[in-house]
């Protein structure tokens, strides 16, 4: 029968994942405790990042739907839960994983979907959701305008077309 203590820290654990955008796992071998306390502050309000054990972080993300993750829990693992903008706690990771090579990113999850080391990377590379949500809303912006450009410009046209109309009638007229 499982001790009442890794029950609760499973239920935890199961909860994190249950709650969190994404996951990522990370090998924290040779990083010091005031390493760790800076990865922590580097990854953003929105993460939270904790020091497992594999056994117990294994049984937790099967039960929470996950079983993409079973392969990386292997050596000292840390797992960083975002809750809020993966790609914020990704930039964190990869640098502090510039500056820190003892830190390795094994690969993680994201909205259910299994990502590589190589995937985490990538989504790093990658602009914060709210500037990609304002390049859109200018994109959208920009379209709007050259439609209200268009629709403006028919009934000019069509005003300029029939003023050269009316001054070409009044030049026919006048010289009958």
């Amino acid at each position: 029968m499982a001790r009442p203590d890794k029950a609760a820290a499973v239920a935890e654990l199961t909860e994190q994942f249950r709650n969190s955008s994404a996951a990522v796992l990370t090998e924290y071998r040779g990083l010091t405790v005031a390493q760790l306390k800076t990865l922590r502050r580097s990854l953003g309000e929105n993460a939270q990042y904790a020091v497992v054990k594999n056994t117990l972080t294994k049984i937790a993300a099967n039960e929470a739907g996950i079983t993409t993750l079973d392969d990386l829990f292997n050596g000292p693992t840390a797992v960083a839960f975002v809750t809020g903008d993966p790609v914020e706690s990704a930039k964190g990771l990869r640098d502090f994983a510039k500056d820190n090579p003892n830190l390795v990113i094994k690969g993680g999850v994201l909205d259910g979907k299994a990502l590589s080391a190589d995937e985490i990377k990538k989504l790093a590379d990658l602009e914060s959701r709210e500037v990609l949500l304002s390049k859109l809303a200018g994109a959208f912006k920009g379209k709007q305008s050259q439609a209200a450009q268009l629709f403006q410009a028919l009934p000019s046209k069509l005003v300029r077309t029939v003023d050269a109309l009316r001054a070409k009638r009044d030049e026919q007229g006048g010289a009958e």
